[in-house]
């Protein structure tokens, strides 16, 4: 009999490819993937009951309040996702491998090309909430932490990824305003997960990034994507952050994923590489299946 890996946050973007690359990535797993429609995470009684069911001998932990505006506008309900059902979690795994996805915001962006040992500084409650979680799972020294840059790709509910934001205000004929001066390190979705399913294979305890290897500003983002999706086109314009009013916003969280690279058999792609080389030869322009 197939070991259980338990993957919670199936209906959001990283856990629905998860889910959906599984045959491809890691036959070796009879995967258990649970909804937030499926099983509360803030319930403890639901939480057990799903531990008693799946018997998981992994845990990939995607479940979260990921957008930084709901966070900010309930930061209870932000720490009882991000924080106590991770540690609850954890807590549940303390025996067995626990793979907990973080973020690159628990950085506040001075500094960019992050290492795995730089302090933590967040500037917004979703990267607090997240770095108070990753000091939970480092309890436990043999769990592990991957923190995920910004993520391309099309979620089960069509709602979860940047490119499904900008999309959507794109129907509606809505202005973006896309800074010059805000870096990341975008990753499709699809190696991502290969890379999660690599690393899970034989996890390792500890901090990783898992991030693109091309440092981007949010407008060369934007113009690259307006190649591949034409009606971004006219409603994307350059602006910068020194123009912008509202919450802090981290200008730099490009992030170096050279821990994680050496452990992985393929070489994890830059966007615009992605983009040139790959997205044509997909119905899904962020995983071709390779």
């Amino acid at each position: 009999m197939k070991p259980t890996v338990l993957i919670t946050g199936a209906g959001g973007l990283i856990g629905g490819y998860l889910v959906s690359t599984a045959a491809r990535w890691a036959p070796q797993w009879n995967v258990h993937g649970v909804t937030r429609a499926e099983t509360d995470v803030t319930d403890p009684m639901q939480v057990q009951e799903l531990w008693r069911r799946s018997t998981p001998a992994l845990v990939i932990h995607c479940a979260a309040l990921s957008r930084t505006g709901a966070c900010e506008q309930d930061p209870a309900r932000a720490r009882r996702i991000n924080v106590e059902a991770t540690e609850r979690l954890a807590g549940l795994a303390r025996d067995i491998p626990f793979i907990f996805l973080s973020t690159d915001q628990v950085f506040d962006g001075t500094k960019g090309w992050y290492v795995e040992s730089d302090a933590v500084h967040p500037l917004n409650v979703y990267g607090q909430t997240k770095a108070d979680a990753e000091q939970v799972v480092l309890e436990n020294p043999a769990h592990s932490i991957v923190r995920i840059a910004l993520t391309a790709g099309t979620s089960p509910t069509h709602d979860r990824s940047f490119v499904e934001d900008m999309l959507r205000a794109a129907a509606k004929g809505t202005k973006l305003t896309l800074f010059t001066d805000e870096y990341r390190c975008p990753i499709p979705a699809g190696p991502l997960v290969r890379a999660l399913w690599e690393f899970a294979a034989h996890p390792r305890s500890g901090l990783y990034h898992l991030g693109g290897s091309e440092r981007l500003s949010r407008w060369e983002i934007g113009e690259l994507l307006a190649r591949r999706y034409p009606e971004l086109r006219p409603c994307i314009q350059p602006g910068s952050v020194a123009d912008y009013h509202g919450p802090l916003r981290p200008p730099d969280l490009s992030m170096r994923s050279d821990k994680m690279q050496v452990l992985l058999s393929f070489r994890l792609p830059g966007f615009r590489q992605w983009l040139s080389n790959d997205a044509s030869l997909s119905d899904d322009p962020w995983d071709t299946g390779q």
